[in-house]
């Protein structure tokens, strides 16, 4: 039987980026769904999930994940051919594409950025190897390359000692125990305000949406659980994060497996999700909370879906008040439920779920639960 189609594990940065183009949900339409399909994989969904989470064909998603694999970042955006032969040797090209992504003071030259006249002067007098090109052409060089021209961002690698032995349990439970686990985390702050969208409109007259400057509604945060085996997604709106909204979270979660079999719930290293009382409520129910590491959230399977939740209930829209926001969240949530899953598929689950319950004696392997201590 062949391996599942799955994204090899992703860097701490690869993760930070797709997750901000999946959660800003600004960039192209192509990269957009690209990104969503590689941190769904990298989350532990299955191919048929992610192709229902994008409206994709299931090919589409094995053909992106297969690309990430080869080519890394490089993969979400479509390359066209054509134009004129290249001038440069492939080397030359190499060269010229790191030369620009070296700051230059560590090449001797006295500015902190190349500008494309500054990197086209400096690459004809480099000592033993003149390379000329114009402006446009070395403009359309690093476009090919993969290089623009971009804002400094700050960036932080996981400091987190346990960094492989928490990917490595994640990834293990998700593909033993599928039906078996869960995800959560919080989505926010939500705030009452018009937020920018996008949508259908005549040529030259977009959707407006008025400006507001004083705003006291405050902010609440969705606190969203998300079954892998069901691919359901549920949630409440909070006022804040706290010990017993996780507390609330992790019950229901709890009840939506009530054998008693041992369930794992995959969540971040908030303080909010790690309080010994949290913990010791753990130990007793056969809950196993699989923390991701540090600055590692993409790591959790509910992060992918929490994209399209924001682009079509958050943006392009003007919410009274939370009352109406929450109702709006629960409606796309109820839509989502329904719409995006096979109900054979579903029947099928619940058919082996029940056949396992009536099983005398099952016992549901993997480590023991973590200690409450």
């Amino acid at each position: 039987m062949a391996e599942p189609v799955k994204v090899r594990r992703l860097t701490e940065d690869e993760g930070r980026r797709l997750q901000r183009i999946v959660r800003r949900g600004t960039t192209s339409a192509v990269r957009f769904r690209r990104a969503m399909i590689v941190l769904a994989s990298a989350g532990g969904n299955t191919v048929p999930v992610i192709a229902r989470l994008v409206q994709a064909d299931e090919d589409t998603v094995r053909d992106v994940v297969h690309r990430f694999n080869e080519t890394g970042m490089a993969s979400l955006d479509p390359r066209w051919a054509g134009g004129r032969p290249r001038r440069l040797e492939p080397d030359d090209e190499e060269f010229v594409a790191q030369t620009a992504a070296t700051r230059p003071t560590t090449l001797g030259q006295p500015f902190t950025r190349w500008s494309i006249r500054k990197l086209a002067a400096y690459l004809r007098t480099v000592h033993g190897r003149v390379i000329r090109l114009g402006r446009e052409a070395l403009r359309t060089l690093l476009a090919r390359r993969g290089i623009t021209f971009q804002r400094t961002k700050t960036w932080k690698d996981s400091n987190d000692p346990d960094f492989d032995a928490k990917l490595d349990r994640i990834e293990h439970v998700l593909e033993r125990f599928p039906d078996r686990v869960f995800a959560f985390d919080e989505f926010g702050p939500l705030g009452i305000r018009p937020t920018p969208g996008s949508g259908w409109a005549p040529a030259g007259h977009p959707d407006r949406l008025p400006a507001t400057y004083r705003r006291t509604h405050g902010i609440t945060y969705f606190h969203g659980c998300y079954s892998v085996g069901d691919d359901t997604l549920w949630g409440v709106n909070r006022r804040r994060k706290g010990i017993d909204h996780t507390w609330a979270a992790l019950r229901s979660i709890r009840k939506a497996r009530p054998d008693g079999a041992p369930i794992y719930v995959i969540l971040d290293n908030l303080s909010a999700h790690k309080n010994w009382r949290i913990r010791n409520w753990a130990s007793r129910n056969r809950v196993e909370l699989c923390f991701t590491p540090t600055y590692t959230s993409w790591a959790n399977p509910i992060e992918a879906h929490f994209g399209p939740l924001r682009q079509f209930t958050i943006a392009n829209s003007h919410h009274a008040n939370h009352t109406v926001q929450t109702r709006a969240l629960h409606a796309y949530l109820r839509w989502r439920n329904t719409h995006t899953r096979d109900p054979e598929l579903l029947e099928a689950q619940r058919r082996e779920r029940a056949r396992v319950r009536s099983e005398k004696g099952v016992r549901y392997g993997g480590r023991p639960l973590l200690n409450a201590a």
